[in-house]
């Protein structure tokens, strides 16, 4: 038996049917009310201000007993801002005492090591230091 992928989606030839956009289109009744402009537009603005912290660096971050408060995720927001500024796309943050390697153009943490483990490694493929 063949099949395709159309979209991301496997379909077996039998099944194919004739692809239509509109089958694909969310549709928004702004009669209801259902979804409001200013609600899409305020969390794609705070997409863009917030940053994520990737499954393996909260890993990371559990197995060596560092800990961030709000200060601390500010301060390190306002790192991945001035990266991003500046144009860089992955980099190191050095916080405290922690080194945090990060997708600047992502704003993603994607792995975390304290003082101690950091000394003697190597970063590669980043394109920019962050000292906070």
């Amino acid at each position: 038996m063949s099949y395709r992928i159309i979209n991301g989606k496997m379909q077996y030839i039998q099944e194919l049917q004739p692809y239509s956009i509109s089958n694909n289109v969310k549709k928004v009744n702004s009669q209801n009310g259902s979804v409001n402009f200013n609600e899409i537009l305020q969390n794609e603005i705070n997409k863009e201000s917030d940053f994520v912290i990737s499954n393996h660096a909260k890993q990371r971050l559990l197995e060596r007993n560092i800990e961030f408060n709000q200060n601390d995720l500010n301060k390190i927001r306002e790192g991945i801002d001035k990266a991003k500024e500046k144009g860089c796309s992955e980099g190191v943050i050095l916080y405290k005492d922690v080194a945090l390697v990060a997708s600047i153009k992502n704003r993603t943490v994607i792995t975390a090591m304290n003082k101690d483990e950091s000394q003697g490694n190597i970063f590669t493929n980043i394109d920019s230091l962050v000292i906070l």
